[in-house]
């Protein structure tokens, strides 16, 4: 996956790959990989390429924004972040980019996905052509319990549209193979974006937006059952949902 960030500001500063290289002290194929593959830069070279295009580290690398490493609560804990906002939109890309079996999203919208990476679309469609199982559950605009939901966050009928949104974004997969689109109206307790045997969980604070609300990376393990307790709560929502046509 290209680093796009990072090509549009060496072309705006005028810099090629050989001379970022030689100011930073890499091989130019470092830097062309950089580039093209969107490979990771140890954290000592990437903040001397930053500082040298005079550009914040993590908007060139927001994967260097790591999450905590999580205490040995739970074999299967990965980390923590402690509000949504800490999580850069590249991890969760990243993770449903690596799937090869399945994909499961459940939200009320979530908006700031496709806002934040526009090929979200293009992504699902490229998984599920290559075999992987994609569902996709939204909030129904209508249901009561998205109603409450945003009064209780101070949103008013904004969350209601901002399901219509989410929909809207993805209606166009309705009817791709491989792609199942769906609208839920039960109570939303965390978000759930599944990739594989790896899950980001975006838990709900009553009063708060889901933003500002703790994520755990969560990877399966024969030694704990976090991960499937998810996995069967989202199987539970999903049996009761609504298909979407296109």
């Amino acid at each position: 996956m290209r680093n796009e960030r990072l090509r549009a500001v060496m072309a705006s500063g005028g810099w090629t790959h050989a001379e970022l290289a030689a100011a930073v002290g890499v091989d130019p194929k470092s830097v062309e990989r950089w580039v093209n593959l969107g490979r990771l830069p140890r954290r000592v070279t990437a903040l001397k390429a930053a500082e040298t295009l005079g550009e914040d580290v993590h908007a060139l690398w927001p994967r260097l924004r790591q999450a905590r490493a999580a205490r040995a609560v739970s074999p299967e804990l990965v980390g923590l972040y402690e509000q949504r906002a800490d999580l850069p939109v590249s991890v969760l890309v990243d993770l449903l980019g690596q799937a090869r079996q399945q994909i499961d999203v459940l939200v009320y919208a979530a908006v700031f996905l496709h806002e934040a990476y526009p090929r979200l679309n293009d992504l699902l469609c490229e998984r599920a052509e290559e075999g992987c199982a994609v569902r996709i559950a939204v909030g129904d605009a209508d249901s009561v319990n998205v109603q409450q939901r945003g009064r209780e966050e101070r949103f008013g009928h904004g969350i209601e549209s901002r399901c219509r949104l989410a929909l809207m974004h993805y209606r166009p997969l309705a009817d791709v193979p491989g792609i199942e689109l769906r609208t839920h109206g039960t109570t939303l307790y965390n978000s759930v974006y599944r990739a594989d045997d790896q899950v980001l969980i975006n838990a709900h604070i009553w009063g708060v937006n889901a933003y500002k609300a703790p994520v755990w990376h969560l990877r399966r393990s024969g030694s704990g059952n976090l991960f499937d307790s998810y996995a069967e709560s989202f199987a539970a929502v999903w049996d009761a949902s609504r298909p979407v046509g296109g």
